[in-house]
């Protein structure tokens, strides 16, 4: 399954055939993966890249000064404008598995993962069961899903991250779908997994309107 499959059904159009092309989308006016409407959403290459808006903000959106703009335009002024590390894999780090796999209703499951939903990722200490690490999976659509992973702070240092990304990225090519990750600017130690894991660094940015 190509990127390209995922970007496509997530903003609406890929690959770009501007240096941002700004396009409109019915998907932007609807519920994502956790209930909440994100409605302006955007990848962009070394190159170009797709910003993604409902289709009748497109020509305001489009001469717009500033990114910054944006949340005003489509409605949204009371949410800031994100920008983080785009990465996606298609040959995961063959790390050892650290993790088991549990609804995310399960009694043990922390209550961060319990909006991902379906199955979560869960590292837990073998002597006592405490709460180690876990991966949630936002299932953005059927060719794309974004891996997120939190580390308990003394359970860090441990390699824990990088094993429970990889571990995760292979159930997703497994069922189908290419993994992605996303982290910001400036966060090395979430880069350092992101590498580890085997989701390397392309240049490549996502960007818009923050979660409430």
């Amino acid at each position: 399954m190509a990127i390209d499959d995922h970007l496509r059904e997530w903003l609406g159009v890929w690959p770009p055939t501007q240096e941002l092309q700004v396009t409109g989308s019915r998907r932007r006016t609807l519920p994502g993966w956790d209930g909440q409407i994100y409605p302006a959403l955007g990848v962009r290459s070394p190159d170009r890249g797709v910003l993604s808006v409902p289709p009748e903000h497109v020509e305001r959106v489009a001469a717009a000064r500033t990114m910054a703009e944006v949340p005003k335009i489509v409605g949204y002024a009371e949410r800031g404008w994100f920008e983080a590390v785009f990465r996606w894999s298609t040959r995961p780090a063959p790390l050892e598995d650290a993790g088991q796999w549990l609804p995310a209703t399960a009694p043990e499951v922390p209550a961060w993962l319990h909006p991902f939903g379906g199955e979560v990722l869960v590292a837990t200490d073998p002597r006592t069961g405490e709460h180690l690490a876990g991966v949630g999976i936002k299932r953005h659509d059927a060719y794309g899903h974004e891996l997120s992973v939190v580390t308990a702070p003394a359970a860090r240092g441990r390699g824990l991250a990088r094993r429970l990304v990889a571990q995760a990225a292979r159930r997703v090519l497994d069922e189908g779908a290419v993994p992605t990750y996303l982290h910001a600017f400036g966060n090395d130690a979430s880069a350092a997994v992101a590498q580890a894991a085997g989701f390397p660094a392309r240049g490549w940015t996502a960007f818009g309107i923050a979660e409430r």
